[in-house]
């Protein structure tokens, strides 16, 4: 499946939800994830953002997408969350 993340949470947890998610998604603009996972990754992702998170105060949404094939996506200026990884 492919998630899309986007979030507005109190600034004391955003490097816990950022570093967090960095393990599962590509980080792609401020506050915002998105990648192809699996379904127990999935699983993992919503428990542990829910033990991080103050659901009283914070905003988390989570696009699910069967696959990526269909998201059209256009970027217009600066792409923020470029991988270079890459060899």
């Amino acid at each position: 499946m492919y998630l899309i993340i986007v979030y507005d949470i109190a600034t004391e947890r955003v490097n816990k939800v950022h570093t967090f998610l960095k393990r599962y998604l590509n980080w792609v603009q401020n506050s915002v994830f998105e990648g192809e996972i699996t379904e127990s990754q999935y699983k993992i992702i919503i428990t542990s953002i829910k033990a991080i998170v103050e659901e009283a105060k914070d905003s988390i949404i989570i696009y699910r997408i069967k696959s990526n094939k269909f998201v059209d996506k256009v970027l217009i200026g600066l792409e923020k969350g470029k991988d270079d990884r890459f060899i």
